[in-house]
């Protein structure tokens, strides 16, 4: 979880797998290693503090959903998606967490900054 020297949190859910199995039911998803700025890494780093200070054999971490269609009729260039495929993916997500309980994640290459 924390670094000694930094007061930096990880997610510590199996990120790797849960995109994979994702990405095979046919819905697009990436790995991504920032939660983003603002709101986002709020909240990730908050829940991330109080599994390490509360629960501390708790995983969590955050996952990061594009907005709806209707979002983003006038924003042309963000990524949106249809709820279905949003609840779907959440679903598989859930199911990978089961899966993989007291499991390490995959190993591959894989995530971003962006």
């Amino acid at each position: 979880m924390r670094s000694v020297d930094s007061p930096s949190y990880f997610s510590s859910l199996p990120i790797k797998a849960i995109v994979e199995n994702i990405k095979n039911s046919g819905i697009t998803a990436s790995i991504s290693n920032t939660a983003g700025t603002f709101v986002c890494n709020h909240i990730m780093y908050q829940n991330l503090y109080f599994i390490d200070s509360e629960f501390p054999n708790t995983i969590g971490g955050f996952i990061h959903i594009p907005f709806l269609p209707d979002q983003v009729v006038t924003k042309a260039k963000e990524p949106s998606m249809s709820l279905a495929h949003i609840t779907k993916a959440l679903e598989l997500a859930i199911e990978t967490l089961v899966e993989f309980k007291g499991k390490d994640d995959i190993k591959t290459v894989g995530g971003q900054i962006h």
